[in-house]
């Protein structure tokens, strides 16, 4: 069995997972986190509890958590993460505390990427993963994940796979990283909405928007900003990478003109090759991604 945490903003999952990559039991719970760092950590061993008395499955030797933001150190502090109390804390090494247990700490695209290439989007009809595969968080930020063989590539800083701080030439919106003109202030979901507002003087969330493009011209430019700059910056990424298949997780990856011929041209035009030769599709695992690939960080409990 392999046990995996998937903390969220709002909401902390956890999954156990059987030999055939099948859920046993799934449960949530509130994040809580304007109650504090040391409140999420009572949330997380709750829940590990709670799975364990529920599937009447024992506590296991290790366990996966995936988290936004990137841990560094040798003590995994936490940063960038939008859970702002979990910034500048290191997470794993309090949690083996509070639980006892072997704990490994990962960002959740890197946990989005793995868990779709091995158990989704990923998977051929022969149910074989492919090799190498680039995960895109395209939601409220832009992050993204490399699995190569079946491995997260986490890169010599931990930051592989962080295209959404990659600026986009003539842009220039302030970012929080302290740049401008990265692809997070353009094709995030409230760098989209704040584009359409101020096109239109309206706001509306993005799935309206994309619904009201064929009508509303504000609304078809936004699109328009969306799959150009999506092109422009997926480019960069398929230049360097070449991966075999790109997944788009998070809101932004439900708009369907990201899978438009409209969409591969855009990327085509800043491409080295002529043309685009892989798959763009969405994610098969849904919101369970996360949580999913937390667990595949662990390795299978012997005897469970």
């Amino acid at each position: 069995m392999r046990w995996g945490i998937d903390l969220g903003g709002t909401k902390i999952e956890g999954v156990i997972i059987d030999e055939a990559q099948q859920p046993v039991i799934r449960e949530r719970v509130a994040t809580g986190q304007e109650r504090g760092y040391g409140h999420i950590l009572m949330q997380i061993s709750g829940l590990v509890r709670s799975m364990s008395e529920k599937s009447g499955i024992p506590r296991p030797e290790s366990i996966g958590i995936g988290t936004p933001g990137r841990t560094e150190g040798s003590d995994g502090v936490v940063k960038n993460s939008n859970t702002t109390c979990l910034n500048g804390m290191p997470l794993g090494k309090d949690l083996e505390e509070v639980l006892g247990m072997a704990v490994s700490v990962e960002n959740d695209a890197n946990c989005f990427a793995l868990a779709e290439t091995l158990m989704g989007a990923g998977r051929d009809e022969m149910g074989r993963s492919a090799r190498t595969a680039f995960g895109i968080i395209l939601g409220t930020g832009v992050g993204g994940g490399i699995v190569c063989d079946g491995k997260i590539i986490r890169g010599a800083h931990g930051i592989a796979g962080e295209w959404g701080h990659n600026p986009i030439p003539g842009e220039s919106s302030p970012c929080y990283c302290g740049r401008r003109g990265c692809v997070e202030t353009v094709i995030s979901g409230p760098a989209l909405e704040a584009f359409y507002q101020s096109s239109s003087g309206r706001r509306l969330s993005l799935r309206e928007i994309a619904a009201a493009s064929g009508r509303d011209q504000a609304a078809r430019r936004t699109i328009d900003r969306l799959v150009t700059s999506f092109g422009r910056a997926l480019a960069a990424v398929v230049n360097i990478l070449d991966p075999d298949l790109v997944i788009i997780g998070g809101g932004v990856g439900n708009i369907r003109q990201l899978y438009s011929p409209e969409a591969r041209r855009a990327i085509e035009a800043h491409l080295f090759n002529r043309t685009l030769d892989i798959p763009v599709l969405p994610p098969v695992l849904g919101d369970s991604a996360g949580v999913f690939g937390a667990a595949l960080l662990t390795n299978p409990e012997p005897g469970a």
